[in-house]
């Protein structure tokens, strides 16, 4: 389903007409009405203000172009089950089981939060990312500019060593702080850390074939 009828389809569900939709975004009942027949497409604070008043993602509103996993457990994304910050907007990376109302709810990282604040988990995460993009300033690399929460066991990968032992480096029951990366090689980038290590690895789709580039204390 396209966007211009996705939009048509939820005004109707709530009975209301162009003008009274358009009243309630502080726009034109022209601009609605191209909406819906597919001349244009809501800007990004729009989008917003149309999930908030029809309660579906924005992923919904688009038309569902993306499938969405949770960045935690890799539980699949619908809107029924999908996250939501502290004053209702949806939070599209995450299952409502492991973020809720602004706060991850997972072991280490909601402790760490409980023991220094929001305000130093957040700091924390910049510190982070600060250490990645040192690490990855190499040709080629992209540069980090956020970083997830997610499950051990969504990205344990099993890494084969120069003698031929495979090993796994994190552990399926702790969480981490991490992200995928594009990378120019063709192969994804993947970064994860915990308070004490840092680990970065290449592989391909769906995780395939899976090397490991670097893992180090902090």
């Amino acid at each position: 389903m396209e966007t211009k009828d996705v939009i048509l389809r939820l005004r109707t569900q709530k009975g209301l007409s162009q003008e009274e939709l358009a009243a309630k975004l502080f726009v034109t009942r022209q601009a609605v009405s191209r909406w819906e027949t597919g001349e244009t497409i809501p800007n990004a604070d729009t989008l917003k203000l149309l999930s908030k008043l029809f309660n579906v993602s924005i992923n919904t509103l688009l038309g569902s172009p993306r499938e969405l996993v949770c960045q935690c457990c890799g539980m699949p994304l619908e809107d029924c089950n999908m996250s939501r910050e502290n004053d209702g907007c949806f939070n599209e990376k995450y299952c409502k089981w492991c973020y809720a109302d602004g706060e991850y709810t997972l072991d280490v990282w909601k402790r760490y939060g409980e023991s220094g604040g929001k305000e130093k988990f957040d700091e924390f995460k910049k510190q982070l990312i600060c250490e990645f993009n040192t690490l990855l300033n190499i040709e080629g690399l992209p540069k980090v500019w956020d970083l997830n929460v997610l499950s051990g066991e969504f990205i344990n990968m099993e890494y084969t060593l120069p003698n031929g032992e495979k090993v796994k480096f994190l552990d399926d029951k702790q969480t981490y702080l991490g992200s995928q990366l594009e990378s120019k090689s063709g192969r994804c980038v993947g970064i994860a850390a915990n308070m004490d290590y840092l680990l970065l690895c290449s592989y391909e789709e769906n995780g395939e074939n899976p090397e490991l580039l670097m893992y180090k204390k902090r």
